[in-house]
């Protein structure tokens, strides 16, 4: 037998040796990268909504129409109420008693280019804006490219108690820096 021929057959049964083993590789790193795939492309954890438990009783009742404007806008009574209810929905998120503290935005300066603005008339037609921005984004959350940032809150918040976290967000507007 040639030397050449010889060599020829040692690399054949070198090749047939390591096809299969080959192949399995290259199966289990295929395998490797749709799992890896597969758990960036599932949708991240939604943060669930758990509604407060807050006594609404001393604030005047609202109706199930929502309003266009905050009506609790500089009530000592919302206050409190609305900082029961922050601390125990909005502050994981957003921190407790709206420091910031928190990785979500910081609420405390939702309302800051309105507040700079001389004008009673553009002032309040500012902050009705700001309303519904606020109410918008508390019912129906935040979702950006299928990431869910904020659960919605729709059917688990009363507007009162809605409107009462927005008067104590505000309340803390002069803490922002």
């Amino acid at each position: 037998m040639s030397p050449t021929l010889n060599a020829r057959r040692t690399r054949a049964r070198a090749s047939a040796a390591t096809g299969p083993r080959r192949l399995l590789l290259h199966l289990a790193t295929l395998l490797l990268q749709i799992a890896l795939l597969a758990g960036f492309m599932s949708p991240a954890r939604a943060e669930v909504a758990i509604p407060p438990v807050v006594d609404i009783s001393p604030l005047p009742p609202l109706g199930e129409t929502w309003l266009a404007a905050n009506p609790y806008r500089g009530n000592p009574q919302a206050v409190e109420i609305g900082r029961s209810a922050y601390n125990q929905s909005c502050a994981r998120c957003h921190g407790v008693d709206a420091d910031h503290q928190g990785n979500a935005a910081d609420l405390r300066r939702v309302d800051a280019y309105c507040r700079r603005i001389a004008d009673t008339g553009l002032r309040a037609a500012c902050m009705l804006d700001n309303d519904a921005f606020f109410k918008e984004s508390v019912l129906h959350g935040k979702v950006r490219v299928g990431v869910v940032h904020m659960p919605p809150w729709e059917g688990l918040l009363s507007q009162e108690v809605v409107w009462a976290i927005q008067t104590f967000v505000e309340s803390r507007a002069g803490s922002a820096k």
